[in-house]
């Protein structure tokens, strides 16, 4: 294999692993991450001259730990921390020849501790396990290369300051630090929407990164259902990208979207793994969501159509985590066969937000255009549209109109 290209693959397979286990032995994510970058620069110079090592991974971890030990010296630690930090790494060699132990759900949990800052969360995961770099995140998060640099700063002085641990929490606290995590992956994946409307370049990245990150989190929790139940519901989603703008940029509903432009491989993944989930008999939102996707994609592609199933599992989401969205979508499923049952139900929601809520407005301009009040549907569609931040969505909705 080429050398650059080795370099870069244990790079891309390795690098959460190895920043995770050496973070965890010196409890300090900069230096270590100082470390590892030294050891991936040292190997793009040397292994093109002396060839590609036997065992990649143990070479970049040894590289690693030495450039540890040289920057502890070089900074003055004191000898009894220095031959602490020694003692934690003088492991690593051996654990490296034998197989790195996976230590990046103690990562995931460190980004997820709640005294990181919530904001920075999600991009620390993507730092530290993916090994995006900062001006990478920075764009797909909309926010200046400086701040998200400052951000990531910070929240790894935090973790280093802190003394926070790198452990998997106790069974007590591990439902709400797993959900920072679910929550942080999610973020990142709806990022990426946020981006495709907008035509960044790319916008597929961040969606795929996120779905790795939600992959290696369900490996390393095989028995945590949600955690499938997320993937599940990313996998479903992404499978359509493709689909929702034609060639041209155009946006395409559901029901009228090319078939042959979904991924069926992803989709069978998708399905699978919510199979997964539910055997677990451990039911959240994400498996509601994921289940709710699944009969979307169903309807389109066999013509199946179960409303009741659909409204008993928007009901289902709505007990689980209520929300304004969860509240149009359920109009919306009870609209597809009694419009004015919809209606009823959309306009009976109990808050002030609706009125600025495009999904709101853009499902009352369908459930008036079925009952045949096609002025008041015209007026909603109109509305639907000036609250849209994406041109082709926009396109679309005054079409209807």
């Amino acid at each position: 294999m080429n050398a650059n290209r080795a370099a870069e693959q244990v790079a891309r397979e390795s690098y959460g692993r190895v920043l995770a286990l050496l973070a965890s032995r010196t409890k300090d994510v900069a230096a270590a991450e100082d470390a590892l970058s030294e050891a991936l620069l040292a190997a793009l110079t040397q292994w093109p001259r002396e060839g590609v090592p036997a065992n990649p991974v143990a070479w970049l971890m040894t590289a690693s730990k030495r450039r540890l030990l040289d920057a502890r010296r070089r900074h003055d630690v004191r000898e009894a921390a220095a031959a602490t930090i020694e003692l934690e790494l003088a492991t690593l060699d051996q654990q490296a020849e034998v197989g790195v132990p996976d230590e990046r759900l103690r990562l995931l949990f460190v980004c997820a501790h709640p005294a990181i800052d919530a904001e920075a969360r999600t991009p620390l995961m993507l730092q530290t396990v993916l090994g995006l770099d900062a001006e990478r995140i920075a764009s797909a998060f909309c926010v200046a290369p400086k701040t998200m640099g400052q951000r990531l700063w910070r929240a790894k002085a935090k973790i280093r300051d802190a003394g926070i641990a790198f452990d998997v929490p106790e069974v007590s606290e591990l439902a709400e630090r797993v959900s920072f995590v679910h929550e942080a992956i999610y973020a990142a994946f709806g990022t990426s929407w946020d981006d495709a409307a907008e035509g960044a370049d790319g916008a597929g990245d961040l969606a795929r990164e996120a779905i790795w990150l939600a992959e290696v989190l369900s490996g390393l929790l095989p028995d945590e259902a949600e955690s499938k139940g997320l993937l599940a519901l990313m996998l479903l989603s992404e499978a359509r990208r493709q689909a929702r703008r034609s060639p041209t940029g155009a946006y395409v509903p559901l029901k009228e979207q090319d078939l042959a432009r979904w991924d069926l491989a992803m989709l069978h993944e998708g399905e699978r793994r919510l199979a997964e989930a539910s055997r677990l008999q451990k039911l959240g939102p994400f498996q509601l969501e994921a289940a709710i996707q699944s009969l979307h994609v169903a309807r389109r592609r066999d013509g199946r159509r179960d409303d009741a199933l659909l409204v008993q599992l928007y009901d289902g989401l709505l007990q689980l985590a209520p929300s304004l969205g969860v509240q149009v979508a359920r109009a919306a499923a009870i609209g597809a066969s009694n419009p004015r049952a919809g209606l009823e139900a959309l306009d009976g929601i109990d808050d002030a937000r609706t009125q600025t809520h495009q999904p709101w407005w853009a499902t009352r301009a369908g459930l008036l255009r079925g009952l045949g009040r096609l002025d008041e549907a015209g007026q909603a569609f109109e509305r639907a549209a000036g609250l849209t931040s994406d041109d082709a969505v926009r396109r679309w909705l005054l079409a209807q109109r």
